[in-house]
Order: structure tokens, then C-alpha cells, then sequence
């Protein structure tokens, strides 16, 4: 598969002797950089499901940029990674653009004046603003108020926005001095047919915020797909009121309250708003539009079936039928993971037990290796999944019609030693397979092997010709999984998450 457009815009830092051996592979700042927008670390260690701390000390990089004059090749970097969709969170990239923009570097100084709001942030604030569909944007404004105590109101007056055209001017507006004062500047106006929609929306939120009459609420839900966010606190009591929000509700929100509403008696066995549910959850449209990956569904599964919360004393039944569309939902999902278009061999440490929990999820290691080697199986042509302990390593026949609980059953069918890591390359080398990233899964963090796994790993990139990379992910580690070697190719995920996909993905594609 040739490499997308996005993928080839990046520069490589590939270095290779005289005879075509491929050597050290350099970390430079721009792939320090890009690892600090994806994971918030400028290091070769991700830790799942953990907030990174930011601050001047983790962009290192990016300080090396701006001192050496660079700082507009790297606002562009930031510009383009968060445009292509390549971070596991937000934040980093935020606090990047900000830095960028305190920084006294001449020819960003005259774009970025004004401390951390300069000429940049502002601009990429307003740009946002003036880019959304009136509509879309009223929604969001009355949706979502506040965050991490930013409200629509200071961003819009810190970054000097100058609306676009009168819809948004209107939204401004409303956001800045509220409905009373908008209702009265536009009640004798000739308004243009956006405004009148725009007016129309407002005043149906601020009808249900002062609504007390529960039938009056659900038709307004209905009538103008009100979302949860938008209602009052009392509102939300009404086992009514929720059934008519899940008619509408984003799946991948639904899929984190299905516990809850099962509890609450929203959700009941064989009730229409449970089929139709359940119908949603098996269409490919739905689930392709909520862009769901299978490891998302699986963890909500799981939970689902657990019972109870993780926090709290909230407990349900989990019902069959939302199982079963589940479970559906999962296998279907697959199709929304585009191939990256490379050789992947994904192996299984079977040296120790399997029935291991991944730290901050309900999944069994087991079932975690499995997904994860269905994900590669299923979606890159070229993949092959190893099961290996010391001194046993097996091929396994992972097929794209194989269950979850048949991939699981193939992994763990050979008996266990001490845990050997290098095998799998070794294994690579010895025939001849030339492969572009090594997945390594393992419950254990310490490892007996009989040569070092950076070693067999240039061994390998030397006989095959390729810059191969390796992940060592260590399913229940909470830390450092790997020496640090300085070696672009090598990355340690510590736990698992939906973000450890994003970070292989990128690595898999010469990014980070």
C-alpha cells in the first residue's frame, strides 16, 4: 500500500553506512516534538490511561526549536499533527501553540504578541469559531459551557474574535451577554433565514432550562435532538425524558451509561427503546459515523457484563440482547480501522499466566493480546502472530473469521517458560521475513533473554533491509519497560489503551 499524502509530508530520519546497514536510527527534535503532541512525552515510554503532566520541562524540544530559530517549522509540525489527527489527547498540542506563542523569537514574535495569547492563538481560536455551521456551533455553545475553567465567553473575548457573518455574530452574542439581550436585538431585525434557525434553536434551550412540564421537555428533545448537557438537573430524574435522549444520543456515550441506564430501569429486557438500541448498535452507518473501534466496544462490554461500576455502588443486570448487539457491534467495527499498509508481527509472551487484568479495564491480558492481535490480523494483509516463551516459539493460524474467544484459545496453546523476548525477531531473521514493526505483548516486565533485544533488533533491520521497529508492551506494567536507548525505532507501552493504537500507528508510519 503507498504511504497517504499526510504520512509522505513528513520528513524521516533514516541513517545507513556505506554498506547499507542500517544503523542507529536518530531521535530528533522534530520526532521529540511529535511525540510530545501525541502522548504528552517526549520519551520512548507511553503509559496507558495516564494523564502526562505538562510543563516547559517535557517540551524540550520544542525549547530547542524556538532557540535555534525554528519556530515556524515547528508551529506548522503542531499544526499539521493536530490537522491529521494524530494525538492521543489535545492538551499537549494546546500547551505547544502556547509556548510557541510566549516565545521571543523575532518572526514569531510578530505573530505571537500579547503573552500567551499572541497573534497565533487568537487567530487559531477565531479560525475555529468562524469555521463551525451556525447551527453546530449553538449546539456546542449550550452544550458544553465550560472546561477545565475556560468558558466560551473568555476564549471569545481573550482571542479577539471578529465573527464572520451575523449567525455567528448572533451566537457571540448570546454567549457574551445572554437570550434576553439577543432576543431584544433581534426581535425587530429582518433577519437572513441562518439567523432565524440560529434564534429559533436558542430559544428552544432556554424554553426547556425554565420547563417544568416533563411532556414538554421530551417533545423539545425530540423535536430539536436536545442532548443530555442541555438539560437541567431535575430533568434528568425522568426515566421518559432519558428515553428520549437515547433516540439520539452519540453511541460512544451511550456505550459508558449502558450500566447506569440498565440500573435506572431506562434500558429493560425487550422494551422498544432496548431494540431500537440494539438495532443502532449493529448498523454499520452508526457505527462508522461514531468512528467506534472494536477495543472501545470491547472494553464497554466488558464493563457492561461486570455488573457494577469501578467507583460507586451502582450495580445492574446486565441484559442478553444488549450483549449480543455488542458483541455484533465488535466484529463490524473492525471495517472503521484504515491499514496502515506495512508488515507487522505481533507476539505473545505464554511464559506466564494470562489471567492477568490490564490495569484500569476489565479485560483479562488474555482477551487484551487477543484483541489487539485481531486488530492487526484483521486489518493489515501483512501480519503474522507468534505465541513464544523461552525456547518455544509457534506461528499462529489468527484468521480474519476467527472469534475473539478462538483467537484467544490459538494464543495460549502452547506451554510456557521463562519469558524470552527476542525470539519473535530472532525468529523473523532466521526465515527470512522482512518486517517493519515488531509488536511484543507480555504480562512480565522483567525478562531472561538470550541476547539483547536492541541487538537482535538491529540484526534483523541489517539482514532485512528495512528500518524495523519494535514495541515492548508490557499489558500489566506500570512502568519503564525497556531500557532508554536512544533508538527512534524502539517504544514502551506500559499497560493498554485505545491511545497505545494511535502510537503504534503513528510509529508504524515514521512519525513519532
Amino acid at each position: 500500500m503507498e504511504p497517504s499524502a499526510c504520512t509522505q509530508s513528513y520528513p524521516s530520519n533514516h541513517t545507513s553506512n556505506a554498506a547499507g546497514e542500517h544503523c542507529h536510527w536518530e531521535v530528533s527534535d522534530n520526532v521529540r516534538l511529535r511525540r510530545f503532541l501525541c502522548y504528552g512525552s517526549e520519551g520512548d515510554v507511553y503509559t496507558a490511561s495516564e494523564e502526562a503532566h505538562l510543563g516547559v520541562a517535557q517540551a524540550g524540544a520544542l525549547l530547542s526549536m524556538l532557540q535555534e530559530g525554528r519556530g515556524i517549522e515547528a508551529v506548522n509540525e503542531i499544526k499539521r499533527f493536530a490537522q491529521d489527527e494524530r494525538a492521543v489527547r489535545p492538551d499537549p498540542s494546546i500547551f505547544a501553540l502556547a509556548l510557541c506563542s510566549q516565545h521571543a523569537e523575532k518572526e514569531l514574535k510578530e505573530d505571537m504578541k500579547c503573552g500567551i495569547w499572541g497573534r497565533a492563538l487568537r487567530k487559531a481560536v477565531s479560525d475555529w469559531y468562524n469555521g463551525q455551521d451556525a447551527l453546530s456551533l449553538a449546539a456546542v455553545v449550550t452544550r458544553c459551557k465550560q472546561r477545565e475553567g475556560w468558558s466560551h465567553k473568555d476564549v471569545l473575548r481573550l482571542s479577539h474574535t471578529k465573527p464572520a457573518d451575523e449567525a455567528l455574530a448572533l451566537i457571540s452574542k448570546y454567549v457574551a451577554k445572554g437570550w434576553k439581550e439577543v432576543h431584544v436585538a433581534y426581535a425587530d431585525k429582518e433577519n437572513t433565514e441562518e439567523v432565524v434557525k440560529v434564534l429559533l434553536y436558542l430559544e428552544v434551550v432556554e424554553k426547556v432550562k425554565h420547563s417544568c412540564d416533563e411532556t414538554e421537555v421530551i417533545n423539545l428533545i425530540e423535536e430539536h435532538k436536545l442532548e443530555r448537557e442541555q438539560l437541567l438537573t431535575d430533568h434528568l430524574k425522568s426515566k421518559l425524558v432519558w428515553r428520549a435522549l437515547l433516540k439520539e444520543m452519540p453511541l460512544q456515550s451511550v456505550l459508558w451509561m449502558l450500566g447506569k441506564m440498565t440500573a435506572r430501569k431506562i434500558l429493560q429486557p425487550g422494551a422498544s427503546e432496548t431494540q431500537a438500541l440494539c438495532e443502532r448498535m449493529q448498523t454499520e452507518a452508526a457505527l462508522k459515523k461514531a468512528k467506534l473501534h472494536p477495543f472501545s466496544i470491547l472494553l464497554a462490554s466488558e464493563h457492561y457484563k461486570r455488573g457494577q461500576g469501578y467507583q460507586g455502588k451502582t450495580k445492574w443486570a446486565a441484559d442478553g440482547s444488549i450483549l449480543k448487539a455488542l458483541d455484533i457491534a465488535f466484529y463490524k467495527s473492525f471495517s472503521n480501522i484504515e491499514p496502515v499498509g506495512k508488515s507487522f508481527v505481533v507476539a505473545v509472551d505464554v511464559s506466564t499466566s494470562l489471567s492477568s487484568v490490564v490495569p484500569g479495564t476489565a479485560l483479562s491480558t488474555a482477551v487484551a493480546a487477543a484483541v489487539i492481535t485481531m486488530v492487526f490480523a484483521r486489518t493489515e494483509a501483512d501480519t503474522r502472530v507468534l505465541a513464544y516463551s523461552e525456547g518455544a516459539l509457534q506461528l499462529c493460524s489468527v484468521s480474519a473469521d476467527m472469534s475473539l474467544a478462538q483467537t484467544t484459545d490459538e494464543l495460549i496453546k502452547i506451554p510456557g517458560g521463562s519469558t524470552d523476548c527476542t525470539l519473535p525477531i530472532a525468529w523473523a531473521t532466521e526465515n527470512g521475513k522482512a518486517v517493519d514493526v515488531f509488536i511484543i505483548l507480555t504480562n512480565n516486565p522483567l525478562w531472561t533473554f538470550t541476547a539483547s533485544p536492541v541487538e537482535t533488533l538491529k540484526k534483523h533491520r541489517q539482514t532485512s533491509g528495512r528500518h524495523s521497529k519494535l514495541v515492548m508492551c508490557g499489558l500489566t506494567s506500570i512502568g519503564h519497560t525497556m531500557p532508554d536507548t536512544g533508538d527512534r525505532g524502539l517504544l514502551s507501552i506500559c499497560g493498554f489503551d485505545l491511545g497505545a493504537f494511535c502510537i503504534i500507528r503513528n510509529l508504524a508510519q515514521d512519525l513519532i
